[in-house]
């Protein structure tokens, strides 16, 4: 039986039915400062505001910069794009009022609500997305999300407006009127409107844009704008807490039923529960040892995550790990099992394919990763193995002892998998020294995006409901390949799965992601590790916040406390 389901989390709905042909040409007053938020810094006071844990720093809070989960969850708590996810993870309005997609699939027009508007007391208009996104595809912003508006979301020209050969003015998107915003796709997207809820998508107003001084927006209250159900009301950059206050003037206030949110940041999982056990904060994520003194808890409650964590090897700067059988014996001689079970402890998956379980079905409606047995002879748990891939490296390479520093992010749990993980690799390659160096979550990313590391325990969560958004990073030369690994075959399967042979058949573009997913773990361009679930404490008081493996992992716009 699925273990997060066991546990009271809700599946993801939805299969993708691919039917993919090329398309052709055609067929009010303020609720804080004029810069949207309140200058008065502070918590947000009173008996119903939600006191939430995260466990990083927010990294940026503009949408086009924004890469990690916790700016994505803020960021959607005070801003509001075309569509937005229901429970059940399905994509429903927001924004777009209605909207209607052309007979090829190409074209989609959206018509904003008449009663949104920016917290200064502007409308939300069509220009707001269009200014937006292209600042996304635009490469003077230097978006490590802009993929998600070319190979993605396969908005016209946007490719090439990236690749500098063109305009940001000609990206396929439209402002037909102030409320009519049309966009055009190269080829039909199946998961386009599940795209919109994601905060790359997201508008931003123009005109406050540019009023402010460059490079000062969102780092404060002043430089944001909301148009969403709640307010920022106190932030810096690197901020350890920060909060928010409901939007009176929002298009759904009515259905808001918190009158704000505060978060802290505490990165260590004891002094979480403390908090949480003191009554200073209402949700609280557990791990280890934690998770086991709670069981039957009636104020636990278990939800996937989504997110892969996984090791990526720095193939273009370090010599060892360019050698594929190293990198096999890496991934043979870790006891994937013994984490989950003995470390993390909440009900995370031991995971060994480069697609996580339980997010993606295919045109049958099956779990595109349901066999974690499938790729057993590249990776799994097994010693032996490892030895004799070492055996075959250490000959290969010519030397015997191999010294990698681990980068590991500063939370609890993640240096916790990392002195395992150490202790696991040094044991069963023996001759092999890992150190282990601990950063911030945001230094950490960059030393990775930068290539200034050996090896790292890193993450990625979907950011829409298919395997590509796992597939499409290892591309040749994309910002998240961190290994800078290349294969033309790998390159070649996952373009005519974007937009070439297979992209009119759903069932042979499901065999071909299978195709690039194999090369991915023979090759072991990374080393699955597992696939988070969150062991949450939720006061008994608490209900209604919705959580999510895709995008968007906590939304707290039906939330309530008691």
């Amino acid at each position: 039986m699925n273990l997060w389901k066991r546990m009271g989390a809700a599946a993801l709905a939805g299969a993708l039915a691919l039917s993919l042909v090329a398309c052709g040409g055609g067929n009010t007053s303020s609720a804080g400062s004029t810069a949207g938020g309140s200058s008065t810094g502070g918590e947000a006071t009173g008996s119903n505001v939600l006191n939430v844990m995260v466990e990083v720093e927010v990294a940026s809070l503009d949408p086009q910069l924004a890469t990690d989960g916790t700016s994505f969850e803020v960021i959607a708590d005070f801003t509001d794009g075309l569509m937005q996810m229901d429970a059940e993870g399905q994509a429903v309005e927001a924004l777009a009022e209605s909207y209607e997609v052309s007979e090829d699939g190409c074209t989609y027009t959206f018509h904003i609500r008449e009663d949104a508007n920016w917290s200064n007391g502007d409308p939300v208009t069509a220009n707001d997305f269009v200014f937006a996104w292209q600042r996304a595809a635009d490469p003077a912003t230097a978006s490590e999300y802009s993929y998600m508006m070319s190979d993605i979301g396969q908005i016209k020209n946007a490719a090439e407006i990236i690749a500098g050969e063109k305009d940001k003015s000609e990206l396929g998107v439209t402002a037909v009127d102030e409320k009519t915003l049309k966009v055009e796709l190269n080829v039909p997207v199946p998961y386009f409107l599940s795209l919109m809820y994601f905060p790359t998508f997201y508008p931003v107003n123009q005109a406050f844009y540019e009023s402010l001084a460059e490079g000062t927006f969102g780092t404060s209250p002043e430089t944001v704008l909301s148009n969403g159900a709640f307010i920022l009301e106190s932030y810096e950059p690197a901020a350890l807490s920060f909060s928010l206050v409901k939007n009176p003037d929002y298009y759904n206030a009515d259905s808001i039923q918190l009158d704000g949110l505060n978060y802290q940041v505490v990165k260590d999982s004891q002094q979480a529960f403390m908090s949480y056990q003191n009554g200073d904060l209402d949700i609280v994520k557990l791990s280890g040892d934690q998770v086991d003194q709670v069981q039957g808890d009636p104020e636990l409650s278990v939800h996937g995550a989504g997110y892969l964590w996984y090791l990526t090897l720095n193939q273009a700067e370090v010599p060892a790990l360019a050698n594929q059988n190293m990198r096999l014996a890496l991934t043979h001689a870790i006891d994937r099992v013994s984490i989950v079970e003995d470390v993390v402890k909440d009900g995370s998956l031991a995971t060994y394919t480069a697609v996580p379980p339980q997010f993606a079905t295919g045109p049958d409606g099956s779990d595109f990763s349901a066999d974690q047995e499938m790729f057993k002879d590249v990776c799994s748990d097994d010693p032996a193995k490892a030895a004799e891939y070492f055996e075959a490296a250490k000959e290969e390479l010519g030397q015997d002892t191999f010294t990698f520093e681990l980068l590991v992010e500063d939370t609890t749990e993640s240096q916790n998998v990392a002195a395992v993980i150490q202790e696991q690799i040094q044991t069963n390659l023996p001759g092999v020294t890992v150190n282990i160096t601990v950063e911030p979550k945001k230094q950490r990313v960059e030393d990775i995006q930068e290539g200034n590391y050996e090896v790292c325990l890193t993450r990625w969560g979907p950011d829409y409901a298919d395997p590509m958004t796992y597939l499409n990073m290892w591309i040749t030369d994309n910002n998240n390949n961190y290994g800078k690994w290349s294969n033309p075959e790998y390159d070649q399967i996952i373009a005519d799965c974007t937009t070439g042979q297979y992209v009119g058949d759903a069932e042979a573009r499901w065999a071909a992601l299978y195709d690039a997913e194999k090369i991915i773990m023979d090759e072991a361009v990374i080393v699955p590790v597992y696939t988070k679930a969150d062991a949450n404490m939720i006061k008994s008081n608490v209900s209604g916040i919705e959580f999510h493996p895709v995008a968007l992992n906590r939304v707290f716009k039906n939330a309530t406390k008691g």
